[in-house]
């Protein structure tokens, strides 16, 4: 069984907002079992899997990291296409549409919230970092393909050096101190409760929710290694 099982088994008890203890109770196992599967030590049966899907509302196709749909819907046709381009232009691969959705619905959601507070400095450092991020990824891919990199205003050396990290850094400053600024202010922070990321969209908190467990999950992992 793939990680992704005890990665989302775990993340949906989170969701829910209960304690291992009293999931473990309500599923019928020990919390020492429950445990192994949230950790991926051990592996559950097929009656477990059925159960956890009833449990958590959810399908086994999403459980088992087949699909991002809660409800087991496969993507949509439409989703594979880019409205932007010629229509009936296919893009990519299957896991491209995914990461996709990740990263548009994450964002959305981030926009939202920074939306409600309000703030215009905040939302501008936040769309600077995020543009110096995607600005390096398709710079990347640009030199690859032998662009003429004199197309941009970012010397070559300079991009190489860390000029554009450097600015992202600088972003990420402006957007702390816009925060400060804000809490100073009194500001009304939305709520971020369990199962829900500030926004009535249930496809926009999955997507973040399953982001915030992916980067967690990665960083833990770099923790272990050293």
């Amino acid at each position: 069984m793939t990680t992704d099982f005890s990665r989302t088994l775990s993340l949906l008890r989170q969701e829910k907002g209960v304690s291992q203890r009293k999931a473990a109770s309500e599923l019928g196992i020990s919390q020492a079992l429950l445990s192994h599967y949230e950790n991926g030590i051990r592996e559950p049966g097929l009656a477990f899997v059925v159960k956890a899907c009833s449990y958590y509302h959810v399908s086994a196709d999403y459980l088992l990291g087949r699909t991002l749909s809660r409800d087991g819907a496969m993507i949509d046709a439409d989703g594979l296409y880019d409205s932007s381009l010629e229509k009936g232009t296919l893009k990519g691969s299957i896991l491209a549409t995914l990461q996709k959705k990740l990263v548009v619905n994450t964002a959305s959601l981030l926009f939202n919230v920074l939306g409600k507070l309000g703030d215009r400095a905040v939302i501008t450092a936040a769309g600077d970092y995020l543009n110096a991020a995607l600005y390096q990824l398709l710079r990347q891919i640009f030199r690859r393909s032998g662009g003429n990199e004199d197309y941009f205003s970012v010397a070559s050396t300079d991009f190489d050096a860390g000029l554009v990290s450097a600015e992202m850094e600088m972003s990420l400053m402006r957007y702390l101190r816009g925060l400060d600024h804000c809490s100073d202010e009194d500001a009304e922070f939305p709520t971020f409760e369990s199962g829900s990321l500030g926004v009535d969209d249930p496809a926009l908190n999955q997507s973040a929710a399953q982001v915030f467990h992916n980067v967690d999950d990665k960083c833990r992992k770099l923790l272990e290694n050293e």
